[in-house]
Parts: structure tokens; sequence; C-alpha cells
């Protein structure tokens, strides 16, 4: 692959990378350093490194990620999580979440198990105890982000299996992952730098920032599953039954369609709503352009249908829809992007 190219991929991460995967990878990282600063806060320490924690999470990503890009070149198969893996994945780690910043707030002692500690075989060939922690709890971390791909991070491992060679692999996922680096380095500073500041409070608001963004993975989890129990379906709900906004929509969609070209860029899907008969076979025409975003692992929960679609290629996705009146909602991977297909 020419550098022009790599440099692309990391062009990709720096600029857009870094803020789609914000939203479970950052809550991962803002939770470990929110464990470090509690605990500096219980052992009196003020003065200890911010930028240290932070690098060994950034350094355990890059190396993972590049590993398994070698590993995808070899490979040369697609890899791609199942939907119920996904889902799990999002569960699992708005729980770890929650655990973490019940743990800051000292609710109960339970939730202290929550706080990744090294092993004790390791614990006795390290000398400082807390540096041992400023590197291995976020070492973890940063290497279990590479269970939790958001949608332009599939892209780039598709394109790892595309190139069918294990170093292109390698460089594909090492440049990209790279280039997100600096907006999470600046993520975990900002965090630790204000918490050693004001550590009481902080935490505490931290905690709360922490338990937002479990909130919003565990939606995002719902809203994967098909369920309707969402916080956007419920605020749907509330404002429909003072609107009656279901009427109106149902007037503002047009008429029935049965071939839809969809474009997708970084800010989701265009269009994102719109009618087709029921019981009736659908083509959507999925086009990727502009810059990459989760979006492009388009997904439709309800029928079992993923695609993830390369920037600048256009995918085909058909299926029939149902012989009765429902909405149909569709998604990125990750349950950022959103849109709905209304049978009728």
């Amino acid at each position: 692959m020419e550098t022009t190219s790599l440099s692309a991929i990391f062009l990709t991460g720096l600029l857009t990378g870094g803020l789609s995967c914000m939203a479970v990878q950052g809550g991962l990282l803002t939770a470990t350093i929110a464990q470090r600063e509690q605990d500096k806060l219980k052992e009196g320490l003020k003065n200890a490194g911010h930028a240290l924690p932070i690098i060994s999470f950034l350094v355990a990503k890059l190396i993972a990620y590049t590993a398994f890009g070698f590993f995808l070149g070899w490979l040369g198969s697609l890899f791609q999580f199942s939907l119920g893996g996904q889902i799990a994945l999002q569960v699992f780690v708005a729980i770890f979440m929650i655990g973490t910043a019940l743990s800051i707030l000292d609710v109960h002692p339970f939730f202290r198990y929550f706080v990744i500690q090294p092993p004790k075989f390791l614990t006795r060939f390290i000398r400082k105890k807390s540096k041992s922690k400023d590197i291995f709890a976020p070492a973890v971390l940063g290497g279990f982000t590479i269970f939790l791909p958001c949608g332009v991070t599939q892209a780039m491992m598709t394109l790892a299996i595309a190139s069918g060679n294990p170093f292109l692999g390698a460089s594909i996922l090492f440049a990209f992952v790279l280039g997100t680096s600096p907006v999470f380095f600046i993520l975990g500073y900002f965090t630790a730098r204000i918490g050693s500041l004001h550590q009481a409070r902080f935490m505490r608001l931290v905690a709360l920032f922490i338990i937002g963004f479990a909130i919003y993975n565990l939606n995002n989890a719902l809203a994967l599953s098909g369920s309707n129990l969402t916080i956007e379906n419920g605020l749907k709900k509330i404002n429909c039954s003072i609107s009656f906004c279901e009427k109106a929509s149902a007037s503002n969609l047009g008429e029935s369609l049965s071939d839809i070209a969809i474009t997708i860029d970084e800010y989701g899907y265009t269009p994102n709503r719109f009618t087709v008969a029921k019981g009736s076979e659908v083509t959507l025409r999925l086009t990727a352009s502009g810059r990459g975003s989760c979006a492009q692992a388009f997904t439709i929960p309800s029928l079992g249908i993923q695609k993830l679609v390369q920037t600048g290629t256009t995918e085909i996705v058909k299926f029939t829809t149902p012989n009765e009146p429902t909405e149909i909602s569709f998604m990125c991977s990750m349950g950022m992007y959103r849109g709905t297909i209304k049978v009728m």
C-alpha cells in the first residue's frame, strides 16, 4: 500500500475515528482514569503524573490493533461481530462503567471489584505498587477495545482483510489507531488534570459522566436488540401524546417506495425516514460518501441484516416487509446513527 494511502487512513482516524469511537472507548478510558484519581484521593497523593496511564492505554490499544491487523491480513476472510455479540459487549461495557462510577461514589464495598488490579503474581515483581496500577489497568482496557470496534474501525478491519497481506493489514490498523490517539489523549489528560485540582468534587462529576456514558450505551444496546424501550421512543410517545405527531408524520412521508437510495456520511443517513408498502420487496442502495463514520456499519436489527459499506462504494440490501403496518428501525452497529422505515 502506498504511503499516501496510509496517510489518508491516518487522517481518517484523526478526523473521524476518535470522535466516532468516543462513546464506548472514551468511556473506558475515562473510567480507568477515574479509578486512578479515586485511589490517589484515598491515599493522599496529589502530584502523580497524569500522562502515564493515558499513554499505557493508548500504547496497549495500538499494539493490540496492530497485531490484530496482522492477523486479519493473514486470515483474508471477513471478520465482523454478530449482532448479538455487539449487544452483549455494549451491555458489558455499560455494566462496567456503572460499577466503576458507584465505586467512585463509595455506594457499597461490592463495587470495589470493578476496579482492575494487577494479578498478585505480578505485583511480587513490581516494586512500586502505585506505578503498577498506573500501567496495568489502563493497558488491560486499552487492549480490550479491540473487541469494541465502531463503524469506522470495522471499515478499516475490512480493508486490512482485503489487503491479503499481514504486514499491510498491520500497517492499516496501526495508521488508523495512531490517528485516533490525540483525541483520546486529550480526553484522558483533561480528566486527570482537572481531577488533581479539585479531586473530591471532580470525582463526583466524573462518576455522573461515566453513568451517562453507561446509559447511552445501554440505550444503544436496546436499540440494536430491536426493543422499543429506548429513550428516543419514550420521548416520542410523550411528544406524540401532546402533538398528535403520528398523523402528521404519516402525511409528510409521502408515497410508498420500493427502491430507495440512501447516502451515508459522517452525519448519518439521508434520507433517514421513508415509507414502504406492507408485504412488498424493498431494495436499499447504500452509498458511502465523504469521510467515514459509524453509519457505514448499516444494521437492521429486527431483520438481522448487517452490511458494511466502504467509502466510495455502494452496497445493495434487499428484504420483504411485514404484512402489517409497523416501523422498522435501522442504525449503525453502535446504535448511534438511526433511521426509520414506516411500513404502511
